[in-house]
Parts: C-alpha cells; sequence; structure tokens
C-alpha cells in the first residue's frame, strides 16, 4: 500500500479508537444523475445514522462546508468562515482528525484539501474507507458522535485553491501543469458525465481519480502512482493545478500528489468544469 502520515490504514484507526484527542468523520455525500444530465449531490447522513465507525461524526459538505450564495456545488466559503465552521465541528489545535467515506474517497480528500487551505495539518484519510472497514467485520455504531467547538485559528496556505483566472494563465505556460481528475473518455470528449460543453480545458492532461485506486478503494503502491504522474510530466519542478467536474475528483490527484508523492506546489481549481465549460470565453478542445 501507498505509505503516508496523511494515510491512516483501518489496523491504526482501530488501534486509536477512544484517543481523548481523535476526531472521525464520515464526510459521505452521493451523486446520482438528474434529469438534467448533471449530477445531484445528496447528504450522505441516513446511511450514517445506519453505521458508522464507533465515535465518528458527520460532516456535511454541503450543508455546512460550502458557500451557500454561490451559483455552483461546492464552492469553498471564505477561508476565515470554513476555519470557524471547521472549529464548531471540534476541529481544533491539539486534535488528531480521521476522514473517511463510503465509496470512493473524492469527498474525504475534498474536506482533508480544505482543511489544508487553512493550514491544519494534523489530519489523515482512512485507506479504503469505510467499505473497507466493514468488509473486515470491524465493529460499526448507530449512536450518531457530536464533538465539542474547538479553538482553530486559521494560518492560509495561499495557492491551495485557484480560480478560473490562474487556469487560464496556466494554458501554455511551461512551468504549469493543468491535470484533469476526470476519465480519459470526459478529458477526450468522448463520453460520461459533461458539465457544460464537452471535452478539457486547453492544454490539460489527465490522471483519472479513479485509475489511483484499487479495487478495494485503498490507493494503489506507491511506484503506480508515481508513474501515472511522471507519465505525463507532472514533476516536482512544476505548478501543478487540478481540475474536475466540481473540485472534487481533482483532490484525489491533489492528495497523492502532496501527501504521498512529496509535491509541494499543487492547486485545486474550486468550481472546475462547472464554471469552465460554461463560459464560452473560456479555452476548451476535445480529441
Amino acid at each position: 500500500m501507498a505509505q503516508s502520515a496523511s494515510l491512516i490504514s483501518t489496523d491504526d484507526l482501530a488501534r486509536q479508537l477512544g484517543a481523548p484527542a481523535l476526531r472521525v468523520f464520515d464526510c459521505t455525500i452521493y451523486q446520482t444523475p438528474g434529469p438534467d444530465g448533471l449530477y445531484v449531490a445528496t447528504s450522505g447522513r441516513a446511511d450514517y445514522d445506519k453505521g458508522h465507525v464507533p465515535g465518528a461524526a458527520y460532516l456535511d459538505l454541503i450543508a455546512d462546508l460550502s458557500d451557500r450564495s454561490s451559483r455552483f456545488r461546492f464552492t469553498l466559503p471564505p477561508l476565515d468562515e470554513l476555519t470557524k465552521a471547521f472549529a464548531a465541528k471540534g476541529v481544533g489545535h491539539g486534535t488528531q482528525v480521521v476522514l473517511y467515506t463510503k465509496g470512493l474517497p473524492s469527498f474525504a480528500t475534498r474536506v482533508w484539501w480544505m482543511l489544508r487551505a487553512i493550514g491544519f495539518d494534523d489530519v489523515a484519510i482512512l485507506d479504503g474507507g469505510f467499505d473497507r472497514w466493514t468488509a473486515e467485520k470491524r465493529p460499526v455504531s448507530t449512536e450518531a458522535t457530536v464533538f465539542p467547538p474547538a479553538t482553530l485559528s486559521l494560518r492560509a496556505r495561499p495557492g491551495a485553491f485557484v480560480d478560473k483566472e490562474e487556469m487560464k494563465a496556466a494554458i501554455g505556460a511551461p512551468g504549469t501543469l493543468s491535470l484533469n481528475a476526470l476519465s480519459s473518455e470526459q478529458h477526450a470528449g468522448t463520453g460520461g458525465m459533461v458539465y457544460g460543453r464537452v471535452g478539457r480545458i486547453t492544454g490539460s492532461s489527465c490522471v483519472p481519480a479513479n485509475a489511483l485506486l484499487n479495487a478495494d478503494k485503498t490507493l494503489k503502491p506507491i511506484a503506480d502512482l508515481r508513474a501515472a504522474f511522471d507519465g505525463v510530466g507532472a514533476t516536482q519542478n512544476k505548478r501543478i493545478l487540478c481540475y474536475c467536474g466540481g473540485g472534487i475528483a481533482a483532490t484525489v490527484d491533489a492528495f497523492v500528489l502532496t501527501a504521498v508523492l512529496g509535491h509541494r506546489n499543487v492547486g485545486v481549481y474550486d468550481n472546475s468544469l462547472q464554471e469552465w465549460a460554461n463560459d464560452p470565453s473560456l479555452p476548451m478542445e476535445r480529441d
């Protein structure tokens, strides 16, 4: 398996359950195709209530950690507001946070990246998530947990999230690589869910987030992960800007690049193609 201080195994989490400073969060959000062809995002709270890692609380990205005034889904709130929202949920100095999801880890990595943006680093992703936890027949609880509010100060990391202007500036820039985390078919414009115009941001490369995972949702071995990014020229000396449909799957690529492979200059395009593909002034291409 891949090794990282920001990746925790089910064995290690099981040994730590009950630790006073531990804050475990179920971050599950479900996306299903809607009548307009776009994804409909719904809270995973109902499934959390049916069963979760003992002592875990539910962290609602839609209701509590997104800018509800934005016309885009999952838009990042102002960082000072985000810091207060995390503190209200029990994330604070001296706590150790573990994030997991049911299914793909992208919503857990989204929350991990948001915490990184405000300068909180004591956080890990559960490798394999709840699927691996239950496959190993580990204990499950239906008792809801609410952590007491904590104290958390903002130590912002400029550049963790980027906007369309930085993405535009990256086109043709020799020291920057734009990286699509959607499927190869979506990148080529030949199939899959679309977010407006078909295809990719002009000049971008593709490392699908799903291609970084084993069948059991754990991360692939580090040699495979490194090969995937090396294959598109995502080298350590470049600024790498990850995007997808709405800034969610992109965080899987960003997490692997940063937490596992040690890249130091990675950004995530917050609104991604839901913004870019619906603005005809922004360049796109397809195969």
